[in-house]
């Protein structure tokens, strides 16, 4: 790589390309994860639907199952917006030390 000519400053890749693997491969693992406990929980709902003897059983069943898909979904979807929200702050950083030292201070 060139040196910087004329007082140009450079940005520091080498923090930013390390973030984002890391970072995408921790969501990418919370994704499968949600969909193997979702695929899990679903395969166990229709499993006790199909031994339902009465209407009132199966509404039952139902809506537990729901109640539980809803609450896991939020849970698992906040997860995620967070892990997305560290991605970006990580990946800005280097950003800030750049503009930092390209921007002129008053004194």
């Amino acid at each position: 790589m060139s040196q910087p000519q004329n007082g140009e400053k450079r940005l520091d890749t080498g923090a930013l390309a390390s973030t984002f693997p890391s970072g995408f491969q921790a969501i990418a693992t919370a994704y499968g994860d949600y969909t193997k406990k979702s695929f899990e929980d679903t395969k166990s709902f229709v499993e006790k639907m199909s031994g339902v003897k009465s209407f009132e059983k199966a509404i039952e069943i139902q809506t537990e199952f729901a109640k539980t898909a809803y609450e896991t979904f939020v849970s698992e979807s906040q997860k995620i917006a967070a892990m997305y929200g560290d991605l970006a702050k990580q990946s800005y950083k280097p950003f800030g030390s750049f503009v930092a030292k390209v921007t002129p201070t008053s004194q």
